[in-house]
């Protein structure tokens, strides 16, 4: 088991007198951002003239400049854009402007991991990942707490990367939550498998299939949307303060027994296959499928990904769900 490390495992000082750009303003870049500077440290924005965050940014307080004037100005480069366009930034505006003793920084470790960025030998190269999205990661840290972070060193030029890594989560809030070492490998790989097939892809899946399953048997599309989807959360939240356990314990008998005979004739042997299907598909030495994929999509402008998005909005349940949650005054927009 890893060692957690908090606070006190951490010095802040280590960046002190540095500048750190952040190129992209984003989810996780407006909250890393804005709780680094918090935390006492000096923090720039890198984003394009026509880019629609530049405003909001400024607003904020930030200084702005184009990314390869940031890139310049820094000590620190944290490159917080979406992952299928973090090579042309790192191409256009961060190699030509990389000084000896630099460090770039990453929240996901997809372009290292899969080498589709490579940086020189004379710079740092680390992660701070916050587990967590990035209005999260800043409303915590705003009310005292924070949203645990992993690091990783890919590349430690300086002898210092490491304490830099540990200084850059802390400043991110990490360390009041509690930080985890890791390597790219294991954040990249893990962090695709997961949200492909457990909190993203099969979570929506699985949604979708019961709220079918019901509706195609005649049942109401309304009863259907609050048992299949609304009721997630519920569970959910109970499985995130405490576990299966504490999930078991607080829903009826009838659910925790409908929960073990039914549970594993729905995600059976079958459907471990395919989940081990799908991590063959993204790892490196299988072949890295999945990223190739997503790469080359969008290298052709996003034609399936804009009509699978286009396909999944038009599902009945989402129709339904649009007419429930008007009705729900206390969800927050």
């Amino acid at each position: 088991m890893a060692k957690i490390l908090y606070d006190n495992d951490c010095d802040l000082n280590v960046l002190s007198g540095s500048t750190i750009a952040v190129l992209g303003y984003g989810s996780q870049g407006h909250a890393q951002a804005q709780n680094m500077r918090d935390a006492g440290l000096n923090v720039i924005i890198g984003l394009r003239p026509d880019s629609k965050s530049v405003s909001t940014a400024r607003e904020d307080g930030f200084e702005v400049l184009s990314p390869s004037d940031a890139a310049a100005r820094a000590d620190i480069i944290q490159l917080l854009a979406p992952d299928q366009v973090q090579p042309q930034i790192y191409k256009e505006a961060i190699e030509p402007n990389l000084k000896a003793g630099n460090a770039l920084v990453f929240s996901h470790g997809f372009n290292i991991h899969f080498e589709l960025i490579q940086p020189p030998a004379d710079v740092d190269v680390y992660m701070v990942a916050p587990k967590g999205p990035g209005h999260l990661v800043r409303r915590v840290y705003t009310e005292g707490g924070g949203v645990p972070a992993l690091i990783a060193i890919h590349q430690d030029a300086t002898g210092k990367a490491r304490a830099r890594a540990l200084a850059h989560a802390s400043g991110v809030g990490g360390g009041r939550a509690g930080i985890l070492e890791t390597d790219f490998r294991n954040e990249t790989e893990t962090d695709l498998f997961g949200e492909q097939a457990v909190l993203c892809g099969g979570v929506s899946n699985l949604i979708m299939a019961g709220f079918e399953t019901l509706t195609e048997a005649g049942y109401d599309p309304d009863i259907a949307y609050f048992e299949c989807l609304h009721e997630v959360k519920l569970i959910t939240d109970l499985i995130y303060e405490g576990g299966l356990a504490r999930m078991r314990y607080s829903i009826s008998d009838t659910a925790e027994y409908g929960d073990y005979v039914s549970g594993p004739r729905v995600i059976d042997a079958r459907v471990k296959e395919n989940m081990k299907a799908v991590l063959n598909d993204i790892q490196k030495e299988k072949g890295m499928k999945f990223a190739k994929q997503w790469i080359a999509e969008a290298e052709k402008g996003y034609p399936e990904f804009n009509r699978m998005r286009a396909e999944g909005a038009k599902h009945p349940i989402e129709q339904v769900g649009e007419k429930l949650r008007a009705m729900m005054k206390f969800l927050k927009k």
